[in-house]
């Protein structure tokens, strides 16, 4: 597989999906970071420490998110700039976007290790496990350094059509992050503190690893003394798509946050549940978000280019493959969720087997419509529109995070209403991204636009 793909040119859908494919088996394998903790600590330590590590991983995605979303917007910058052919301002988004995401991440660590306890009051936490909650953060923390820089690098390389690299680096340190969990759990008896501090280790060498290689192998990323200075107009559009995704993303996994504060008050069994279903959910939904991802560096070098007729071709053959994976996922998920839940939690913890089982069966259903949503997304971002992203964001959460306390307040339905209320933001704000894209797709029928 070549290291860069012209997204510009060729098949459209063989294009994305060679593309979208390295991301995919890349963030597959970011997901063992926490993957590999919940399961050897769930069928090793306890359910206690399940529940601890399970919601862990909810606050840090959060956090992630905030760096996450800033990294994203400056790769949307760099690849309309790329698309363009305009190396100069390329290179002093570089300069600047890692000054201004490095900065954010330095003042995201403290802050973390500053307001953990107030954060976990947030959070509901129960009191039983609250000790280990607060060891495995305080640990996990230290790695946010690492998290931003592979991230960031991540998402400049993407932005260049380079999606196998960061996977190599992803894909070792996700295998040596098992096995320091195998080593410092099982055989040190570190508990969820050896589990944190597995993944930071491994957070961080894949984050120096890739700047490294970035550094010396990429010459668009080569930057001089005189892209080192303030650009006013660069500034700007880097700032408002930067600022504006991690908004989004923040507002998404803030929602989440929050779903994930009325799961607790449910108690242990219903927080282990949670925690090893959201796993399995997180790889089943993953592939669409990657291909949303890479469709929206797809739309934003050809959007860079002008090229409006390629994009109008690129946005069916993106909806048709999204909507196929997702309902294949859905049946896949329907029939083997309660062995995918065994894979986490023991077959005598039946409580948290059967609610495990029924989030999946619930909202698993519904992959295509949150593959929809991705798409969305990645569309509006890449042309320079990344409100619309936040408007949809805060619809789909704004109603989740509503539903999930009202309807889980009905004795009859429970903590099911959680479970329910997730595919129904999803619909909603499906509905309110489609028609503003109706309306630019019509727009987009000439070649240049």
């Amino acid at each position: 597989m070549k290291q860069k793909l012209d997204l510009t040119q060729g098949s459209i859908t063989k294009t994305l999906l060679l593309f979208a494919l390295p991301m995919t088996i890349g963030n597959l394998l970011q997901q063992f970071y926490n993957i590999a903790d919940t399961l050897i600590i769930g069928q090793f330590v306890g359910a206690n420490a399940l529940a601890a590590v399970g919601s862990s991983y909810t606050l840090m995605t959060f956090l992630t998110s905030i760096l996450l979303g800033l990294s994203m917007g400056s790769g949307v910058a760099i690849s309309i700039s790329f698309g363009k052919g305009d190396l100069e301002q390329l290179k002093q988004g570089v300069f600047l976007s890692f000054v201004m995401i490095g900065l954010t991440a330095v003042l995201l660590s403290i802050t973390a290790f500053w307001g953990i306890d107030e954060i976990m009051g947030l959070l509901q936490v129960p009191d039983e496990i609250y000790g280990l909650m607060r060891e495995y953060l305080l640990v996990i923390f230290a790695g946010i350094g690492g998290t931003f820089l592979y991230n960031y690098l991540s998402c400049l390389l993407r932005a260049v059509g380079n999606s196998v690299v960061p996977l190599w680096f992803l894909g070792c340190s996700a295998v040596l992050n098992i096995v320091l969990d195998l080593v410092f759990v099982l055989v040190f008896d570190w508990g969820v503190w050896g589990a944190g501090f597995a993944t930071s280790i491994s957070q961080w060498l894949s984050g120096i690893g890739l700047t490294l290689y970035a550094v010396v192998k990429v010459p668009e990323f080569r930057i001089g003394r005189r892209h080192m200075r303030w650009n006013r107009q660069t500034a700007q559009n880097l700032f408002h798509l930067s600022f504006i995704t991690s908004a989004q993303q923040s507002i998404m996994n803030f929602g989440i946050l929050m779903v994930q504060g009325r799961v607790n008050s449910f108690g242990p069994a219903v927080m282990a549940a949670f925690a090893a279903a959201v796993k399995i959910d997180s790889f089943a939904y993953m592939p669409v978000q990657d291909f949303g991802n890479a469709f929206s560096t797809f739309i934003a070098q050809n959007y860079g280019a002008g090229k409006g007729k390629r994009i109008q071709e690129g946005v069916v053959s993106a909806v048709k493959t999204s909507m196929i994976f997702g309902l294949t996922v859905s049946l896949i998920i329907w029939i083997f969720a309660k062995p995918l839940m065994m894979i986490f939690v023991n077959p005598q913890e039946t409580a948290i087997l059967a609610e495990g089982v029924r989030y999946l069966r619930i909202e698993g259903a519904f992959y295509c419509l949150i593959g929809l949503l991705f798409l969305l997304y990645g569309f509006f971002r890449a042309v320079e529109r990344p409100g619309m992203s936040v408007v949809l964001t805060v619809i789909s959460l704004g109603l989740r995070v509503v539903l999930a306390y009202s309807l889980s307040a009905i004795p009859a339905l429970g903590v099911t209403g959680i479970w329910a209320s997730i595919p129904i933001g999803w619909l909603i704000a499906d509905i309110t991204g489609v028609i503003p894209v109706m309306k630019f797709y019509k727009k987009m029928g000439g070649e240049k636009l």
